[in-house]
């Protein structure tokens, strides 16, 4: 049915010039042509829809005090797809924003509100470090993985620097980093 969908307009198409490269019994009609062009025309949106469909929103908390302890963006690891939306939520206030360290080549840095939503649109494949700048310090700090990891060696890198300046929170780099795969 699909493919009679996509075809039959084509073929439509084809014998009003004569010209047909697929067989059809079906009697030529303006009202056939109209129909199976408003099908083309249905079934083309909904593979837009669908495909746009595909893109989720990931959620990541700023919190005072969560799972693994105070200050931090919990979940601390996320995976994501090219073309989600990463939103980072305030749960509380505190000053809570996110800011990138690091960003995979070609994608630009990015830098939160206190205490405002931020949404950060995934555009390119490898690791987003980020940590919450009034609580640096803290360790407050996260790891969004798209796709594959390609700036993996880069990643640790910043993550070993980052982390040499935390006072609490030392290896939470090091256990986001420990998930990607």
């Amino acid at each position: 049915m699909l493919m009679r969908m996509i075809r039959v307009p084509i073929m439509a198409c084809k014998k009003l010039n004569k010209v047909s490269f697929y067989p059809t019994n079906e009697k030529l009609t303006m009202s056939n042509l109209i129909s199976n062009i408003a099908a083309s025309v249905v079934l083309a949106s909904g593979i837009t829809m669908c495909t746009t469909a595909l893109a989720a929103d990931v959620t990541i908390k700023m919190l005072n005090n969560g799972k693994d302890g105070s200050m931090v963006f919990e979940p601390a690891y996320v995976k994501a797809a090219v073309g989600d939306t990463v939103v980072f939520k305030p749960m509380q206030v505190g000053a809570h924003y996110a800011v990138s360290v690091l960003v995979p080549a070609g994608s630009k840095p990015f830098k939160g509100e206190p205490d405002k939503e931020f949404k950060l649109k995934i555009d390119k494949e490898g690791l987003f470090l980020y940590v919450c700048e009034p609580h640096r310090t803290l360790g407050m700090a996260g790891v969004i993985q798209a796709g594959k990891p390609l700036n993996l060696a880069d990643a640790k890198t910043t993550a070993a620097k980052e982390q040499a300046g935390f006072a609490m929170g030392k290896d939470r780099f090091d256990k986001a980093l420990a998930l990607v795969k």
